[in-house]
């Protein structure tokens, strides 16, 4: 969406968007903001690939949310209005370049809960290993962390060919960019998973054939140091669940601030809040088990 077209979404129903553009390591970044300025919480949103910001348009909007928070949604670097088809691949970068949102630009209500969905949840978590002094939870839809554990297409890598580009959408090669090295990024942050140490909701769909449900698995052994982790999955459910299950996500981001504040105060303790909420098997494993 362009900026006058996310003006417009909001205008219809009958709301104020708020978008801005800030400079970070030579790039030009643009992301939007919305809800309750005195609010005693905040909520980022990063978006997966290829996607923008408008992505999470309708949780921006939402009633309830724009009530218990300020909410803040960023095109991330290649995508939308921030350097369109330039990829960063960097994992680490990608954090450098998010960080203004919530550590100068803006006043960050705490606790500041981390949204991200597919690829965006690589960055939501590590931000948290990077920041932990900023996270104060993490809700992770279809989540992409275990490096190897999706789907690689046939053509990903002819897709980097150049005699190829001149008809392949410019976020497509973006998102192929990122595509190639993912794995070789998510490797990069397998010492720092005990570095988080807030609570996680997980959700996924238990048929998502992009991201693979052994994600999950990884996310159980992994995040060993969280006070909370609840996994759903969802049953009959693909990867686009950020639509499907926009009700019982918003719910989950609701239910993380509460979490997150309880954490703040000291309240949570592994031992007695860990929960493992499968709704469903989450699907057959590459080598035929179930998580």
């Amino acid at each position: 969406m362009t900026d006058e077209e996310y003006n417009k979404y909001f205008a219809d129903k009958g709301l104020k968007a708020n978008i801005s553009y800030y400079n970070k390591l030579n790039r030009t970044i643009r992301y939007a903001s919305s809800g309750n300025d005195t609010s005693s919480a905040s909520i980022l949103f990063i978006h997966g690939a290829p996607s923008s910001l408008s992505y999470y348009r309708d949780y921006m909007t939402d009633s309830t949310l724009r009530q218990h928070a300020s909410m803040f949604a960023v095109d991330r670097a290649g995508y939308g209005f921030s350097g369109f088809g330039q990829a960063e691949p960097s994992l680490e970068k990608q954090v450098q370049l998010i960080m203004p949102v919530i550590d100068s630009l803006n006043k960050i209500h705490h606790p500041l809960i981390v949204v991200g969905a597919s690829y965006g949840t690589s960055i939501a978590c590590r931000l948290a290993m990077d920041h932990p002094e900023l996270v104060d939870g993490l809700v992770l839809i279809a989540p992409a962390l275990a490096p190897g554990e999706e789907k690689v297409y046939w053509v990903t890598p002819y897709i980097e060919w150049p005699i190829f580009h001149w008809f392949i959408p410019r976020m497509l090669q973006t998102a192929n960019k990122e595509k190639i090295r993912h794995k070789e990024e998510l490797a990069k942050m397998l010492p720092y998973w005990s570095n988080i140490k807030v609570p996680v909701i997980y959700m996924q769909g238990a048929n998502d054939d992009l991201v693979y449900t052994t994600n999950a698995k990884f996310a159980k052994t992994h995040l060993t140091s969280v006070p909370y982790l609840d996994i759903n999955m969802i049953p009959h459910r693909g990867h686009l669940i950020a639509f499907s299950e926009r009700p019982a996500i918003k719910a989950s981001i609701l239910k993380m601030i509460d979490l997150a504040n309880l954490n703040i105060a000291g309240k949570l303790q592994r031992d007695s809040t860990v929960n493992l909420a499968q709704m469903e098997h989450a699907g057959q494993e590459r080598n035929g088990d179930k998580f």
